[in-house]
């Protein structure tokens, strides 16, 4: 007969804001049945056996299930894998990650799998569940903490009048409308919800934004950069300054319902730990980026340290009686956002918080949320909380619409911003939660609302995807390229760097392109810095914003160009930005710039280090990405410079008709990019120390041509050789080719070591004769066919490349330029 030790528990309310029961424990003599339950009107007394912490294993008879730590493995495994598999699922509908995780948790709960009384016994008995919750509300703190070591307060002073006026009539408006809903119906609800301590907490939580929510959200849709995702980040923090000082006041008035002394220590405590963040804390994080070398992480220590204090707050307003997720995302506020400290502790504990803690949280909130009580409780019982819910959303959505059309909002963005910020999240649940553990709801009342949460993200976050495109902005209908911009007006060229390594190549290219005093460039250099340990995304004009001190790395990429400026003052103009986003959400700065200062071209730098030895090629993560969008959303022609590094000599001042420097070669394979290519090369070609070979490639009996195209090209390929016929400096050549063995054949028979650049068009109106059998082998579609097959180590040329693509008419798609673009024009 097994010996088996059970543990009599008495279930009893408590205060813990963990929204559990607590229990009494007691050794008791040694029982042979497994389960003795003995109930009286005055508690619950249940017996269970204690599981083995480990098995022997299978092949011994035994259940692994009945060992605590394999089935809590098992249970964190099922659920992630379910979350997986519905984040799949639902990714075509544009849903967050949040609607995942709620449903998966509720699949594998009462709600669902565990309505199955033997599955539910089987996978959650008590002693596990109890692990499960305690892991679940340590994931939301570190989820908290996360979030407040990204937000910037300095945005609320930095927000305007819109923001200001949005947040506050998205908050209070709500909140008063909510408040006297409840009041007419108060006489419907059940007592504890009734009272006025509890009105309050509901009608603050409908009416708060969460930034936490908000900015997850913003970051899966790829929203951050976007202006409508700029105002709500805003405008959510204003609404969460306001909104925490309504939710705390209600919470002391709850704590007061007993003892009124109860409401006066619930706020000293409050400011007692305020105090202790501000001052200790606060100023202990601001000793450690002193103490930490400029480019270099955080200590590991420290790390460790910071996270045991995460714990440490929790405890304190545990102790306090405080909800349990503000000492969390007080330590959070108080921690410096971005380099070196904020970046460094979300780099290498957020992965584990959102991929592991948080499913477990989620599975905690599936086991809580029961669809069947909610049936049972009836719906007398949970209708004033539903309708509750309801005020709280729809008037909370209409009333920030209606500021945001006061505001001098376009009324589709301020729908969109309306949805933005009824988002609800892991915030909330938190809150149900903690109205859980206040008695203010019960399990059924808790299982609508998070129902509710689900049905409202899900659907605001789809209609957000349908109203809003942050990329229609820049579908313009003037021509902004290099062929349609007159030689004599100004070119504007919007110049992205990421490190200080790209801006030699970058600032070499500008001074060949031969700005002159007649056609001077403005060129506005843009330093692009990848958003990590921060939510807010910043970009900072440099005329106007001092650069934060944290970002030390933009002063030797501005003062590398300020020194080429000065020595180029006659004929450039400079003015240099800072963009600090995240790597997906990056190419709308560039955009958005280029937009703004009417840019003719975007430059972009291809990031990739190659080694002749061994021919290893390495491309920076996100690089190549932020170059897709650019080229597929850019207002304007974009150029793409793979530097190698060799065209970098520097030129004198004062060159003479025989003072060649650099070999440049154009391959012109026909099409709109190809004649973008040739018109800026024609440019270079104005500089004395360059010398052009331009080499046309044409089909075997004009198989494959576009008859269109072909007259394009050749009316500008004719006005290039009238121009330059007398040019010693520059070549024209034609080479016939039958399909892209040829083709190829004949780039590696001109490859010469005296070449410096190569230029190419990238893609659009190629003859796809041309290309025939080569599209399949091409890697770096950024690039294009030839483009990539020109940075490759199979060509073994030691050349720089230029690839070439001309604005994309998004709005009207294949429309034909002025004068069948013959000749370069400004009409259009």
């Amino acid at each position: 007969m097994v010996r088996v030790y059970p543990i009599y528990r008495y279930l009893a309310p408590s205060n813990h804001s963990d929204g559990f029961r607590s229990t009494m424990k007691v050794q008791v003599a040694e029982l042979h049945a497994p389960t003795n339950v003995i109930q009286s009107p005055e508690m619950i007394l249940t017996c269970h056996s204690i599981q083995s912490t480990h098995p022997y294993g299978i092949f011994y008879g035994e259940n692994p299930l009945n060992s605590s730590f394999t089935l809590l493995l098992l249970e964190i495994t099922l659920v992630i894998v379910i979350i997986q598999i519905l984040r799949f699922l639902l990714k075509p509908l544009k849903q967050p990650r949040i609607v995942a995780e709620i449903i998966g948790g509720i699949i594998i709960g009462p709600s669902v799998l565990g309505h199955n009384k033997k599955f539910f016994s089987c996978m959650f008995p008590d002693n596990t569940q109890y692990v499960l919750r305690n892991i679940g509300i340590m994931g939301f703190m570190y989820f908290v903490f996360v979030i407040g070591v990204k937000m910037d307060l300095s945005l609320v002073k930095k927000a305007g009048k819109k923001e200001m006026y949005i947040a506050f009539a998205g908050m209070v408006f709500p909140l008063i409308i909510v408040v006297l809903a409840a009041m007419i119906m108060r006489q419907s609800m059940d007592k504890d919800l009734a009272k006025f301590a509890s009105i309050g907490a509901i009608s603050s939580s409908m009416a708060i934004t969460s930034f936490p929510c908000i900015y997850t959200i913003l970051e899966e849709l790829n929203l951050l950069s976007s202006e409508v995702g700029r105002m709500s980040l805003s405008t959510s923090m204003i609404c969460d300054a306001i909104g925490l000082n309504a939710f705390y006041a209600f919470e002391a008035a709850k704590q007061g319902e007993t003892k009124p002394m109860a409401a006066l220590w619930y706020l000293i405590s409050l400011a007692v730990l305020v105090a202790f963040c501000v001052i200790f804390v606060g100023r202990g994080m601001q000793w450690i980026v002193d103490h930490t070398p400029e480019g270099d992480p955080v200590d590991q220590g420290y790390v460790v340290a910071i996270l045991l204090l995460v714990l440490v707050m929790g405890f304190l307003t545990d102790f306090f009686g405080v909800a349990i997720a503000t000492g969390p995302m007080m330590l959070g506020l108080v921690i410096p956002d971005g380099p070196p400290l904020g970046s460094t502790l979300v780099a290498r504990c957020e992965t584990l918080i959102f991929e592991l803690l948080m499913p477990i949280a989620f599975i905690f909130i599936g086991i809580t949320t029961d669809v069947y009580s909610m049936t049972a409780a009836g719906w007398v019982h949970l209708s004033p909380l539903f309708a509750l819910a309801l005020i709280g959303y729809f008037s909370k959505l209409l009333v920030t619409a209606m500021a945001a059309v006061f505001v001098n909002v376009p009324l589709r963005e301020s729908f969109t911003m309306s949805f933005i910020l009824s988002l609800r999240g892991q915030v909330e649940i938190l809150l149900y939660l903690h109205w859980m553990d206040k008695v203010i709801i019960g399990q059924p009342g808790f299982s609508l609302l998070i129902l509710l949460t689900a049905a409202v993200t899900g659907t605001c976050t789809a209609l957000i995807s349908i109203l809003y495109d942050p990329t229609k902005p820049y579908m313009v209908n003037k021509r902004r390229t290099i062929q349609h911009t007159s030689p004599e007006n100004e070119v504007r060229i919007v110049l992205c760097m990421h490190d200080l390594e790209s801006v030699n190549g970058l600032i070499k290219l500008v001074e060949v392109s031969n700005p002159t005093v007649t056609s001077p460039f403005s060129i506005f250099a843009l330093h692009l810095i990848e958003l990590v340990g921060r939510a807010a995304p910043l970009f900072i004009d440099h005329e106007e914003q001092k650069l934060p001190s944290k970002y030390g790395s933009s002063e030797a990429i501005l003062g590398a160009l300020k020194l080429y400026q000065e020595s180029q003052n006659a004929y450039l103009n400079l003015r240099t930005f800072t963009a600090v986003s995240p790597k997906k959400t990056m190419f709308q700065d560039i955009c958005k710039l280029a937009l703004e200062c009417k840019a003719t071209l975007v430059i972009l730098p291809f990031h990739k280090e190659h080694w002749d030895i061994g021919g290893a090629e390495i491309v920076l993560a996100g690089v190549r990405s932020v170059n897709s969008n650019v080229l597929a959303h850019a207002p304007c022609s974009v150029g793409i410079l793979f530097d190698k590094g060799n065209f970098q000599r520097a030129v004198p001042a004062i060159s003479t008709e025989n003072s060649v420097h650099h070999h440049f070669v154009l391959l012109f394979l026909g099409g709109a990019d190809a004649r973008e290519a040739l018109v800026f090369a024609d440019r270079m070609a104005g500089n004395r120390s360059i010398s052009l070979t331009v080499i046309r490639f044409l089909s075997y009996n004009f198989n494959g041509d576009n008859e269109m195209e072909k007259k394009l090209d050749d009316g500008l390929v004719t006005w290039f050789w009238v121009k330059n016929e007398k040019n010693d400096r520059v070549v024209y050549r034609e080479v016939v080719v039958r399909d892209g063995d040829e083709t190829i054949a004949a780039i590696q028979a001109m490859n010469s070591e005296s070449y410096d650049l190569w230029i190419v068009g990238r893609k659009h109106g190629i003859n796809p004769v041309l290309l025939e059998g080569l599209t399949k082998w091409s890697v770096n579609q950024e690039l294009g066919v030839i483009g990539d097959y020109l940075t490759s180590g199979d060509l073994g040329s030691s050349a720089s490349v230029l690839v070439m693509q001309q604005q994309v008419m998004r709005s009207n798609v294949g429309t034909t330029p002025c004068s069948l673009g013959i000749f370069p024009c400004n009409l259009c």
